[in-house]
């Protein structure tokens, strides 16, 4: 099966090669302090008993399922712990695709370029849905798409790069269109904790065998490293999903997983308001910069990202080069993330330097 390398590689490279500073705004990688607890977790590992250093269970450590279970309101037997959100998604959408009805899945236009590589990667077919020019996801539309061949309706929200936000009645409108085609809603909540606009609604809250949660620790405690994520499962296909991610993966890491565990246990909200908080002003900053240098931009209900267009400037990836070789700003190219959005720029604001690419992009436009 061909399937196409994501770009971001690509685009990271080239930047790291320039013969000049460069603010890199290309990768989702957060800039702030994971929780204190968390790294007085792996302390406390490195002090363990020799067992502690074997093989975890497969689905994950126990007390940590259970931790996930209880904060979602979802049986233990549900939750199985992954090497990332990038995992949980292969795994729910090989479970959408396992279940023999249909081969196709619906992703929104323009999407997370992770989606279709996976979906070619496992023989399945994917149909785009078009969304609102604020990103928003129309279920009407969704419905329209949807057929006896979808298998899975694959969301992300809040929305990377759109930043949307979708609500409760949204959500209970996708299981539904999900019920009706016998297929499955896929819902990718990574960036749950970076909701400005207090609508967020979580696939959770509608009980359903017909979807599936993935969600990771990465982003909201700034350790895409440690590469712990997770998927919520109906009974139904937590079986079969366990059997994959062994053949994929034997098991986690223990030392991410306990560290985890700690962070979850004694750190408060006060953290994942902060910075939801510091993102919410670098938005703020970064958009004021793209008023002063003519730039149309979504501004973002959720997430990490902005989306910008420029006179005469789209989103190629020529373009992200020539920003780079003559602005010294790292962004990714519109059309990396589908053809509704590629005259656009995607730049992910998870840098201190935000004020900083925000002045250069002003000059170089202005």
């Amino acid at each position: 099966m061909e399937y196409e390398r994501p770009l971001f590689f690509r685009v990271m490279q080239y930047a790291a090669r320039a013969d000049r500073d460069v603010v890199g705004m290309v990768s989702g990688n957060p800039d702030w302090e994971p929780p204190a607890a968390l790294r007085e977790g792996l302390a406390e590992y490195a002090e363990a008993d020799i067992e502690a250093f074997q093989y975890p269970p497969s689905e994950g450590l126990t007390k940590l399922r259970a931790e996930i279970a209880q904060r979602r309101g979802v049986d233990i037997e549900q939750v199985v712990v992954t090497n990332g959100a990038g995992e949980a998604n292969y795994l729910a959408m090989a479970a959408a695709l396992d279940r023999n009805s249909g081969d196709e899945l619906l992703l929104t236009d323009p999407v997370y370029p992770y989606y279709p590589g996976k979906t070619e990667l496992l023989g399945g077919t994917e149909r785009y849905v078009p969304v609102a020019e604020d990103g928003q996801l129309d279920p009407a539309t969704v419905r329209e798409h949807a057929s006896e061949d979808t298998a899975a309706i694959l969301v992300n929200t809040p929305n990377n790069p759109t930043g949307a936000v979708y609500d409760e009645a949204t959500m209970r409108e996708l299981v539904a269109i999900a019920e009706d085609n016998d297929a499955l809603l896929l819902s990718d909540e990574v960036y749950d904790h970076f909701d400005y606009s207090g609508r967020f609604a979580s696939a959770l809250g509608v009980d359903s065998e017909h979807r599936i949660v993935t969600n990771s620790f990465s982003k909201s405690m700034a350790i895409t490293g440690f590469r712990v994520g997770y998927a919520v499962f109906p009974e139904a296909l937590v079986d079969d999903a366990k059997t994959r991610h062994m053949l994929v993966n034997v098991a986690g890491s223990q030392p991410a997983q306990r560290a985890v565990l700690t962070a979850l246990q004694e750190t408060g909200p006060d953290y994942y308001a902060d910075n939801r908080d510091l993102m919410a002003e670098r938005v703020e900053t970064f958009t004021a910069a793209l008023d002063d240098a003519g730039a149309e931009y979504t501004t973002p209900d959720g997430g990490f990202y902005v989306l910008a267009r420029f006179d005469d400037f789209p989103g190629t990836l020529d373009n992200v080069e020539r920003l780079i070789d003559e602005a010294g700003v790292a962004g990714m190219p519109g059309d990396a993330f589908g053809s509704a959005r590629e005259d656009w720029l995607r730049f992910a604001l998870v840098t201190p330097r935000v004020e900083e690419a925000a002045d250069r992009l002003a000059e170089y436009f202005r």
